[in-house]
């Protein structure tokens, strides 16, 4: 049986001068021009270095992923962070010696953008 492409779909609308947005299953719907702000962002290369990285390397926790692109773990966790509330990383909690550890896991397939201007 076929696995099922995960699709995130992020609609974009101009309007007046500005975009306003339409986000499909977003965690938690907050002021939309801070979430365009957040997609801005979203949209870096070194954030698409970290999907990269967790769909290659699939490392076991957020500080052994920062340890493979070679970044300070603060600066990836809020990356990280990011990715998850947009919904394409999910975080899986275990805990090892009494510590809980994120195992940070690609959610989707594909990203689609669509603009409308």
């Amino acid at each position: 049986m076929a696995k099922e492409t995960k699709i995130k779909y992020i609609s974009l609308a101009g309007k007046g001068g500005t975009f306003s947005t339409i986000f499909h299953k977003f965690k938690g719907k907050k002021n939309i021009n801070a979430e365009v702000a957040n997609l801005r962002q979203l949209l870096s290369n070194e954030r698409a270095r970290l999907i990269h990285v967790i769909k290659t390397k699939k490392p076991g926790s957020i500080y052994q992923l920062a340890k493979l692109v070679g970044r300070d773990f603060k600066a990836v966790r809020a990356d990280i962070k990011l990715l998850e509330r947009f919904g394409f990383i999910e975080l899986i909690s275990s805990h090892k010696q009494g510590r809980e550890r994120l195992r940070p896991v690609i959610d989707v397939d594909r990203i689609t953008i669509h603009i409308d201007i």
